[in-house]
């Protein structure tokens, strides 16, 4: 099913600590009608390392909005740390790590992350994916406090310079 306004394309990436809260997340949002693709990992690797996964995804997210696709991201590890470190190394993105239900409501409702952070082995799968619906299901609120403050930071991302 093709992604629309109201069921975003979803680009999901792991380490092997979240393989298993992946292949739930891909097979849950698939059934819920979104467009998921999988950045991998596609076996199981203990000894993985998550930057190309993660970057990969966040990389895809940003070539989907700017060709007019409304798309979001999903990065998954043991923390989800390292995972959002590696997916804010992408210009355009703004990954925020959750860890309970307000900080993924508020990552979109203020500052208009367009991929989810989380750790595996922090949630429960039940937990995880209520944190996923609850970032999904959040809008921007085009508050203009929040528009001026995300406009700054890609001021910075783009020219370097502070503005105050």
């Amino acid at each position: 099913m093709a992604a629309t306004a109201s069921f975003p394309r979803i680009h999901i990436a792991t380490d092997h600590a979240g393989m298993q809260l992946s292949a739930h997340l891909v097979n849950h949002l698939t059934a819920k009608g979104h467009d998921v693709v999988d950045h991998g990992p596609l076996q199981y690797d203990p000894q993985d390392d998550y930057p190309a996964f993660c970057i990969r995804a966040a990389l895809a997210v940003v070539a989907d909005q700017e060709s007019g696709k409304h798309a979001l991201g999903i990065v998954l590890g043991g923390s989800g740390n390292g995972e959002q470190i590696a997916a804010n190394k992408v210009k355009g993105i703004r990954a925020a790590l959750a860890w309970n239900h307000s900080t993924a409501v508020l990552a979109r409702q203020h500052n208009e992350a367009n991929v989810l952070a989380l750790g595996g082995r922090q949630h429960s799968v039940a937990e995880a994916t209520a944190l996923v619906e609850a970032f999904l299901e959040e809008p921007f609120s085009n508050d203009e406090r929040h528009k001026r403050r995300i406009n700054k930071i890609a001021a910075y991302e783009n020219s370097g310079e502070i503005v105050e």
